[in-house]
């Protein structure tokens, strides 16, 4: 059996707005000595997303400002502020999933130059020597067209002497309250043995009434802050439309049968309905419904038009609490100040923490071989409650008899 140390070392590289060194973070086993993120929205306008600031006021450091795509692996230790000595036990490296998503349609046909960067990862492993490698991206980064990326990254560890083990998990599986599929690689020396998440869940499941947007609007906090925040709606002709939606989960689609429908469409609506070439469009002004889970937050979720953001009931955009209790973040998060529109690309970036805090106890487990109880891998002061949590048996015994699902078993595709 591994030793157990007091805490383990956390670096964090792409660390965003610290979704997930939270996780690690609020483990208590760890210690998150570094991080690192340029926080540069677009590359080509060079946007500040002010995401260190936030990251600084919840993990108490503040990540370095580096170029992870220029600087040369060699000087990342000086650069992080690390001794040559320093021990890492878990590196979590994240770069930007924007090339890889399939909701830019170009991604299936240009291997965008940032998706270079997942194998740059396996070059920082190599400098740091963590015990542990932790990665989150894009379902595309395992099953897309450029998952060449991934294969030479898996490549590259093994050959550095890890175990690499990389699967696309829907989230909701694991108690999210949103429709998320993303990879999860992990990876470890070949003296560990290699856990997975679903290992972590084996013979449990979550109920299904756990992972909504009713339960997760319900688990904030009153006095959260930017309990309210959201961006207001300018434009008069915007309201109108969601005004005319209907409530609990309505979108434009329902606006054809609508009587005012010449006025409240847009040419692209009416150009789409024309063609009859809906695809993923329904979700466009559309409103969340409060007892299913919500669709996937999205890095630019702060607008109507990006998705199904509206909220279920009123007529606006979800807060950006409303937010970040979909994606996982306790109330006692806190986001510093900054543009409204940044705080909402913060959440939707980051590693949700209510699955970070899971991998935290999942990468625990690896170095201790002490196997955590599930219910404590439940992240606190979120929306889940320990009573969410169900046996197989229950819930295979719901399957069975035709009853309504009560628990939630959601597949995962291996890699």
């Amino acid at each position: 059996m591994n030793p157990v140390r007091a805490r383990a070392n956390v670096v964090d590289l792409f660390s965003g707005a610290g979704g997930m060194s939270f996780g690690f973070h609020r483990h208590g086993s760890f210690r998150v000595i570094a991080a690192a993120d340029a926080q540069i929205g677009k590359p080509s306008t060079g946007t500040n997303l002010q995401c260190n600031a936030t990251y600084a006021l919840n993990i108490g450091i503040a990540p370095a400002r580096i170029d992870l795509g220029a600087i040369a692996p060699q000087d990342l230790r000086r650069a992080l502020g690390l001794s040559p000595s320093a021990r890492v036990d878990v590196l979590s490296a994240c770069p930007p999933c924007t090339g890889f998503s399939r909701a830019i349609p170009s991604n299936h046909l240009r291997d965008d130059g940032r998706n270079s960067l997942v194998r740059r990862c396996a070059e920082f492993a190599a400098v740091l020597q963590p015990s542990i490698l932790v990665m989150e991206n894009a379902r595309e980064l395992i099953r897309g067209n450029f998952s060449h990326h991934y294969r030479d990254l898996c490549r590259d560890l093994e050959a550095l002497g890890y175990r690499v083990a990389g699967h696309s998990h829907v989230l909701t599986r694991f108690g999210l309250p949103q429709i998320r599929e993303r990879a999860l690689v992990i990876a470890c020396k070949r003296t560990l043995r290699l856990r997975t998440l679903p290992e972590l869940w084996q013979g449990r499941h979550i109920r299904a009434d756990a992972i909504t947007v009713r339960r997760a609007f319900a688990g904030i906090a009153p006095d959260a802050t930017r309990a309210t925040d959201y961006p207001g709606i300018a434009s008069p002709r915007v309201l109108l439309r969601l005004k005319a939606i209907p409530k609990d989960g309505g979108s434009w689609i329902d606006l054809l049968a609508h009587p005012d429908a010449d006025s409240l469409l847009t040419p692209a609506m009416r150009r789409i309905a024309a063609e009859g070439r809906f695809g993923s469009y329904p979700d466009v002004y559309g409103r969340m419904a409060w007892d299913k889970p919500a669709p996937t937050i999205k890095r630019e979720c702060a607008h109507l038009g990006n998705g199904r953001y509206a909220h279920p009931e009123q007529d606006r955009l979800c807060s950006v609490r409303e937010m970040a209790m979909l994606q996982g973040f306790p109330n006692d998060f806190l986001f510093a100040d900054a543009a409204l529109s940044n705080l909402y690309r913060h959440i939707g970036d980051a590693v949700p923490p209510l699955i970070s805090y899971q991998i935290a106890h999942l990468c625990r487990w690896m170095l201790t071989e002490r196997r955590p109880d599930l219910q404590q891998a439940m992240l606190p002061d979120g929306h889940l409650r320990r009573d969410d949590l169900c046996a197989a048996s229950e819930a295979q015994a719901v399957a069975t008899s035709g009853a309504a699902p009560e628990c939630l078993n959601v597949a995962s595709t291996p890699a």
